[in-house]
């Protein structure tokens, strides 16, 4: 009975072959085809033409101005979203529904509505903005309103990748830890912190990932100004409508390298993370 309860669960979906089949097709078309195609534009370059390119002084702040903008808005939501992910599964509220679907709102919203609505919130006329410029803190058009829009867009992949493990933790291990006289936060950072630690390295990757190739939300709330508020994806839609292709792909394919760097530390520091949980 047992053999053939096993069986059906194998069979429910389609045979090894075909399931790999559409899956290798799938990725090879939707994902490997295009980083080939860029690869090999950015691969016609020589060398010299190839560092030139990438090195010059424009791409080089806009390296800057994306990776520190990113970095912030990351940092930012670190914080800020676990704080969230926190209070929507430990507390119930008035409008709790409503915050929770508020969450992926940024899934749903196309970006450029987003900077649009950014931009209006914050330029030195908007509600926001004509608060703060009151303060001397300018936010469109700068460096700080690049920051604002992608912490917007890159939120919603903290909490919703830390909040399902918060829910699934045992209630035990905290009373356990109260029991043996442990402060609250005592049992935060030695008891939940290194059980939430593979979630949130996972949840702040993908907020930088998507921080780093954001685009719509960030062009109308930036300035776009070379050397200051320019993001390297602008660069590259700048490089486009030149015609320059080999530049863009130049160009996208640091963005390209720097992603599957970041991915593999990812992979590596989640992988010691798992394992110190699990033998802990």
């Amino acid at each position: 009975m047992q053999r053939g309860n096993d069986r059906l669960r194998r069979n429910v979906l389609p045979g090894l072959r075909l399931s790999l089949g559409v899956t290798l097709f799938y990725v090879g078309l939707i994902v490997v085809l295009p980083l080939a195609a860029l690869v090999f534009k950015a691969a016609s370059l020589g060398p010299e033409d190839y560092w030139r390119i990438v090195s010059s002084s424009r791409a080089l702040a806009s390296y800057r101005v994306t990776v520190l903008s990113a970095l912030g808005a990351t940092v930012f939501n670190l914080f800020f979203g676990l704080a969230l992910a926190w209070v929507l599964t430990r507390y119930r509220f008035p409008g709790w529904r409503i915050v929770d679907a508020m969450v992926d709102l940024p899934f749903a919203l196309p970006t450029a509505v987003a900077g649009i609505a950014l931009t209006a919130l914050f330029t030195t006329n908007g509600w926001f903005g004509s608060i703060l410029a009151g303060l001397g803190i300018k936010v469109a058009y700068t460096p700080l309103g690049i920051m604002i829009a992608m912490c917007f867009t890159s939120l919603p992949f903290i909490v919703r990748t830390v909040q399902p493990v918060l829910e699934d933790l045992d209630p035990a291990l905290e009373e356990a830890a109260q029991s043996l006289g442990g402060s609250d936060w005592t049992i935060f950072r030695k008891v939940i912190l290194p059980l939430l630690a593979p979630a949130l390295l996972a949840g702040v990757s993908l907020s930088f990932a998507r921080s780093l190739g954001e685009f719509g939300a960030i062009i109308f709330i930036a300035g776009n100004q070379p050397m200051s508020t320019e993001i390297t994806a602008l660069l590259v839609f700048i490089r486009l409508e030149e015609y320059d292709y080999q530049a863009a792909a130049a160009i996208a394919s640091v963005l390209l390298i720097a992603a599957f760097v970041m991915l593999a530390l990812t992979n590596w520091m989640q992988s010691r993370a798992l394992r110190y949980t699990v033998r802990g």
